[in-house]
């Protein structure tokens, strides 16, 4: 199976995600979404294994700068995927996939036990 690091390479947090599975020798393919896109058959798979709740960075900037009415608008799965496709960059950063279980956000001890 095919281990992938989705985010965008100038995100801090995908930075020191990154860093820690090249130190730790885990072949893996990172995914620009900014640059590659976002299918929405992949980003449909995130939300049946992780509420959107979790998918959705509701803290961050570009979160932040949507209207009101946007953020109002944004309730379940089906309206999380159409913000996620217009708007790749409120998905909260990294995700992993193809190693066990969708990983959302990074911490050295979360990736550690992911890769034990």
């Amino acid at each position: 199976m095919t281990i992938t690091l989705y985010g965008i390479p100038n995100c801090d947090t995908v930075k020191k995600a990154r860093t820690w599975l090249l130190e730790n020798g885990v072949d893996f393919t990172f995914h620009d979404f900014k640059k590659q896109g976002l299918d929405r058959a992949t980003a449909a798979s995130w939300l049946e294994q992780r509420d959107w709740t979790v998918l959705v960075n509701r803290k961050g900037t570009t979160w932040r700068n949507l209207t009101d009415a946007q953020k109002a608008a944004v309730v379940d799965h089906d309206t999380a995927l159409e913000l996620m496709l217009a708007t790749t960059s409120v998905i909260k950063r990294p995700v992993l996939a193809g190693a066990g279980a969708l990983q959302v956000g990074f911490t050295p001890d979360l990736y550690a036990s992911v890769f034990k």
